[in-house]
């Protein structure tokens, strides 16, 4: 009896591994592509942390801007009053209340020259920043264009794959591609693998003497009684 041919089925499981292979690559694709704009965004996210510390350093410094031209206009104010009054206690309480507007508006002073200085910090900080953060978003978005690019490749490679499994399949003798259909569709790849030392290439546990045999002598075609694989035998 001749000898099982099985070049046909391992002609198209290899054809097949290969489709598999480029779906699953590009499953992962968008992935990848997803994880990359994610640190963009991150990094965006970063510069505008930076900006907006900034920003609220120079909204901070208008306010008190505000506070100081009020306290000096209520100053100027208390002066105009002093030179109208005539009695000595009302000239002593608006000589109080233009040293303590002073006294404010010098508060109000000191305070603006501190975030005058933290605004020049956050300048500072937020140039560094803008800079090296722009440079990653650069080498992200270029690694974005190189992933698109993969990814454009590999559907092209995956549609030849598609065209090779079916030139592949009407070669196959139909009673080994329905054992090799069944088992397809089953997780794990391969279907065909080989015994060794007694054992089923695919799951690995033990086949029986008789599996095993049939498998040797190739005269038909074996499948593991526990995973359903097609086991033959590698001289």
């Amino acid at each position: 009896m001749a000898a099982l041919d099985l070049s046909k089925l391992l002609a198209l499981q290899e054809t097949d591994s290969k489709r598999l292979a480029l779906e699953q690559q590009l499953q992962g694709a968008p992935r990848e592509i997803a994880a990359v704009e994610a640190r963009i965004a991150a990094e965006k996210a970063a510069i505008e942390t930076a900006k907006t510390e900034w920003h609220a350093l120079e909204s901070k410094k208008k306010l008190l801007e505000v506070e100081i031209k009020s306290a000096e206009d209520k100053a100027a104010k208390y002066r105009t009053q002093q030179l109208e009054v005539r009695k000595n206690d009302e000239y002593k309480a608006l000589t109080h209340e233009i040293e303590t507007t002073e006294a404010t508006i010098g508060g109000f002073e000191e305070e603006e020259l501190k975030v005058m200085y933290a605004i020049d910090e956050a300048k500072k900080r937020f140039a560094a920043a803008e800079a090296e953060l722009k440079r990653n978003i650069a080498g992200h978005e270029g690694k974005i264009r190189t992933l698109r690019e993969r990814e454009g490749q590999l559907q092209a490679e995956h549609k030849e794959a598609l065209a090779a499994v079916a030139a592949a399949r009407p070669a196959v003798p139909p009673p080994q591609l329905k054992i090799y259909d069944r088992v397809a569709i089953k997780p794990g790849h391969p279907v065909c693998v080989t015994v060794n030392g007694g054992r089923c290439g695919g799951c690995h546990l033990k086949v029986p003497t008789h599996i095993e045999v049939m498998a040797r002598t190739g005269a038909e075609i074996a499948t593991c009684d526990q995973c359903g694989r097609v086991v033959y035998w590698a001289s």
